[in-house]
């Protein structure tokens, strides 16, 4: 059956946020908060694609608590899960075999971690979600926006629900349940990098020209439970070097919270231009390293996950309001590169995002642009935030980590001290990721350790942890646009990388004697954990990442 044919039916609210995160749950509880204090009403619906709210949510996470604070200053008194404060702060430089600690005093007050805390954002997150139902927000996990919806003047007026019971090959199954529209006069898009349907309404309404390309990094987390002698609460560090080389920007971290729980991850820029880089692999021989090993020897891991993070900063934001609806948090890019910190900005920009779409509401007005929203984030303390560090990725990207860190460094000393001012003005970034890809034949192949199941792992044992979970039978959500573009040029010209810049195992290609040039290739869409990397990285930009079925995808606790 088209698309076109299926009856469905719509339900009408006056916000319609997508994405239950913290910069959506946010905007909702705000709406909430302001409507409470006018004496007033306003329906509002959060839908969330994950099993349950909080599903999805990846982070290291060290907190920066200005957005909690923000949103609700009684947090504490409201059991919010956030418990082990920093305490010790190191940042250190890694060698093969040794390290070198950076001394705290030489690094900008913003890299301070001095009053933030260590927590699972997927249990904030959870806290946030029971706190916006309290409010009477409705919410609605395991229903996954497919299709942005407009009226007859072109703007936003709401999404389509992913239908159900379709089978692989698109036909209706005999559970089939056609998917509803939700219609609002305002839909905030809160889906966290990459969303499949804010880079829709960014390329419709042109949001991001004049704006330099977005740029992303992949985040690689695992979760351990470690011995009480291995345990020291409150410890963040930091590390960048090894086993990265002086061209690949990255770095790691590792946070010591709860019950004997350490939070351990990496990221890599994903502007590197060597195909045959395996950001997975790279991350299990960092933990090899005699800095990083004895806090986990005798532990064991109990948690993994994987994720984009947006790291264009102040130049790649877009515009950020639109006819219908706007752009909130990571789905515009917040992101603080240097501090490996969003979520607050994410909460602030919901609140902004909130504030304005409650005075339209107010006035009588729906779906026109929200420029008191683009208004209240120009001149906030996130954009001061980002334009403050909006030099350190692209120094990074042009100079490489020996010259360009320590010059970034002291650029961000510099804006802040002269209010946001920069002796290199405000530098491009250039390429987008996928277009950073350089051919394999430029490269060696690189031959990374067998994981031994102890301290390194495989990417499958990897993702069995992520409690990731798809319906076998349902058409694949990772689009390929064209087969033979990725038979010709992702394999002949790059070597094939998407079997690696994945840290899933989704993608392979297989020896098959029946095949143009004796190789096929196969997607495991079962595994995904919803990172979006391969709609990122891929280097003819020919896979396109949609949403499967609500519900689907990892499942993260404590993460």
């Amino acid at each position: 059956m088209a698309a076109e044919e299926i009856e469905r039916e719509s339900m009408e609210y006056d916000v319609l946020i997508i994405g239950a995160g913290p910069a959506g749950l946010a905007a909702a509880i705000q709406l909430k908060k302001r409507a409470a204090a006018a004496g007033s009403d306003i329906s509002v619906a959060v839908l969330e694609k994950g099993s349950e709210v909080g599903a999805h949510i990846l982070s290291g996470a060290v907190i920066d608590m200005s957005g909690i604070s923000r949103l609700f200053p009684d947090w504490k008194e409201r059991g919010a899960p956030i418990e082990t404060p920093v305490t010790e702060d190191k940042f250190l430089m890694l060698g093969p075999a040794g390290s070198l600690q950076l001394p705290n005093w030489a690094m900008p007050p913003l890299m301070s971690n001095h009053g933030a805390y260590i927590v699972s954002l997927s249990n904030v997150v959870r806290w946030l979600g029971r706190e916006a139902e309290a409010l009477g927000v409705e919410v609605y996990p395991g229903f996954a926006a497919a299709a942005v919806v407009y009226d007859a003047t072109g703007a936003v007026k709401g999404v389509q629900v992913g239908d159900l019971g379709v089978g692989r090959t698109g036909e209706p199954k005999g559970d089939f349940t056609p998917g509803i529209e939700i219609h609002a006069k305002y839909t905030l898009f809160a889906e966290g990098a990459r969303g499949s349907l804010s880079k829709q309404v960014i390329r419709k309404f042109k949001l991001d020209e004049g704006r330099d390309p977005q740029k992303f990094g992949i985040g690689i987390k695992e979760l351990w439970e470690v011995p009480a002698e291995n345990h020291r609460p409150g410890l963040v560090q930091h590390t960048f070097g090894w086993p990265l080389t002086d061209d690949v920007g990255g770095g790691s971290w590792m946070y010591h919270f709860g019950d004997r729980l350490v939070s351990i991850g990496f990221v890599i820029h994903l502007n590197y231009k060597n195909p045959w880089i395996s950001p997975f692999d790279e991350f299990q021989r960092y933990k090899t390293h005699p800095e990083i090993k004895p806090y986990l020897e005798g532990g064991k891991r109990v948690g993994y996950g994987a994720r984009a993070i947006t790291e264009g900063g102040a130049q790649s934001v877009p515009k950020l309001a639109f006819n219908g609806g706007a752009l909130v948090g990571c789905a515009a890019g917040f992101l603080n590169v240097p501090r490996i910190k969003g979520s607050h900005n994410a909460i602030k920009t919901g609140m902004l995002a909130a504030d304005a779409v409650f005075d339209a509401v107010s006035a009588g007005r729906m779906r026109d642009v929200l420029q008191d929203y683009e208004d209240a984030y120009a001149a906030s303390d996130v954009a001061r935030e980002l334009r403050n560090v909006r030099n350190v990725k692209p120094l990074w990207s042009k100079f490489g980590l020996l010259l360009g860190v320590p010059l970034g460094a002291l650029d961000m000393w510099w804006t802040t001290l002269f209010g946001g001012l920069s002796m290199f003005g405000t530098l491009k970034h250039g390429k987008t990721d996928a277009a950073s890809t350089q051919p394999a034949s430029k490269f060696k192949p690189i031959a990374y350790p067998r994981p031994d199941g102890v301290l390194t792992f495989d990417k499958l044992s990897s993702v069995f942890l992520s409690n990731t979970n798809h319906e076998e039978d349902q058409p694949v959500h990772l689009k390929v646009l064209n087969p033979a573009l990725q038979r010709e040029s992702e394999l002949g010209i790059y070597g094939g990388p998407s079997a690696r810049y994945c840290p899933a195992g989704v993608y392979e290609w297989l020896e098959d004697a029946t095949q143009p040039g004796g190789k096929r290739f196969q997607i495991n869409a079962q595994n995904c954990v919803h990172c979006k990397t391969c709609d990122i990285k891929d280097p003819n930009q020919n896979i396109n990442w949609t949403v499967p079925e609500g519900g689907g995808g990892p499942n993260y606790p404590n993460m």
